[in-house]
């Protein structure tokens, strides 16, 4: 079973991922023992090499209300129905 995607991985899985790097395996071999992405183990790894931790530190600022995702999902639907929207004005104007 892989774990998802989105979420955040707990404290001391990313401990635990540390330990094993600083023992000497490699990422392929941590990722197949945690069942957790190649990249994941990669940039847990870089981020404690590079702030000496591998807490996940607070985001700054407010969310935004859309993602980029959402906003392109947004714009599809809008162009999608953009030409009935200007059938619908030709229509009544005549």
């Amino acid at each position: 079973m892989r774990i998802m995607r989105s979420k955040e991985l707990p404290k001391e899985l990313r401990d635990r991922i540390v330990a094993r790097h600083r023992s000497g395996h490699g990422y392929k071999r941590i990722s197949a023992a945690f069942k957790v992405p190649k990249s994941t183990v990669a940039s847990i790894i870089l981020k404690w090499k590079k702030l000496g931790m591998a807490r996940t530190l607070p985001r700054p600022g407010r969310p935004a209300k859309l993602s980029n995702r959402g906003r392109r999902a947004l714009l599809r639907e809008q162009q999608k129905a953009w030409p009935l929207y200007q059938l619908a004005i030709k229509s009544s104007q005549y």
